[in-house]
């Protein structure tokens, strides 16, 4: 299955720290994760002794690349280890996901502080631990780790599934390598230029002259500081040519009413004679 915002035309993007999944119990979590890996970027999936074995052979095959929604590559591509000393021998750093310090005096980060700390390790494999499901990460296997990654959450119910996780770290991480900009858009939209300051003093003029007409700048006193207050609503809006048109327009069918509309003749035309 492949969402709407799957894009074969495009090149993948790859790279970032290993996701390594230690005791994986649902297949379907497995798949979750291959997905939020893809989502951003994220290329390096390594199981820890999956509770049901990989790769899976029986009905839950489908459901991990179902759950995987067009990341069944990440899938194919994931490595089996039988200990986490394995899965991390090549690692240079490593972080353990885990909602509790365990009292090992490691250093806490948020997602956003180690993947900013990962994007800036130029040239090092690191890779951050996640444990099963129902009991996470042992404290033997948080040991391993140099440092411990917790998310900022409810702290009456900080636990957070398996793929949530995962991908809560993929995006710190492709922020910290590629920024957060929206992507361009694809609705070719016409530009206006901004607003001369001669096209915005008349809109002023205009609207004030309207609005006092009808008793808004009461009492006199505060008149000034009120037109004053009023400019500087849209001026903080760095209004466009189009902008200050669409809104001149709006103001005086309010202030005039209802367009008048000219009634024409039709022309009658006189009808062609054969011949």
């Amino acid at each position: 299955m492949v969402g709407a915002g799957t894009d074969k035309t495009k090149p993948p993007l790859g790279g970032g720290p290993a996701v390594i999944l230690v005791r994986p119990q649902l297949a379907v979590n497995i798949g979750m994760c291959a997905r939020a890996m893809a989502n951003f970027g994220l290329d390096d999936l390594r199981l820890v002794n999956p509770r049901e074995g990989w790769p899976r052979s029986d009905e839950y095959r489908e459901v991990a690349y179902s759950a995987a929604a067009g990341a069944g590559a990440l899938l194919d591509a994931a490595r089996l280890f039988d200990s986490v000393e394995a899965a991390v021998a090549d690692c240079h750093r490593v972080y353990a996901a885990t909602a509790r310090e365990r009292g090992q005096a490691k250093a806490v980060m948020t997602p956003s502080v180690a993947m900013a700390e990962t994007v800036a390790a130029e040239g090092e494999r690191r890779a951050i631990l996640f444990g099963p499901e129902r009991t996470g990460l042992d404290n033997d296997e948080v040991a391993l780790a140099d440092a411990i990654v917790t998310f900022p959450s409810n702290p009456a119910y900080a636990s957070l599934n398996l793929a949530q996780a995962v991908l809560l770290c993929g995006y710190e991480w492709f922020k910290a390598a590629h920024g957060d900009q929206p992507p361009p858009s694809t609705i070719p939209r016409a530009v206006s230029p901004p607003a001369q300051r001669e096209m915005l003093l008349a809109f002023f003029d205009y609207l004030e002259a309207k609005l006092d007409e009808n008793g808004f700048f009461r009492p006199l006193t505060k008149k000034p500081g009120m037109k004053r207050n009023l400019r500087n609503i849209f001026h903080r809006m760095a209004l466009t040519q189009q902008d200050v048109r669409t809104l001149w327009g709006a103001v005086v069918r309010l202030a005039e009413g209802p367009r008048v509309e000219v009634q024409t003749r039709k022309r009658v035309r006189p009808k062609k004679t054969a011949g």
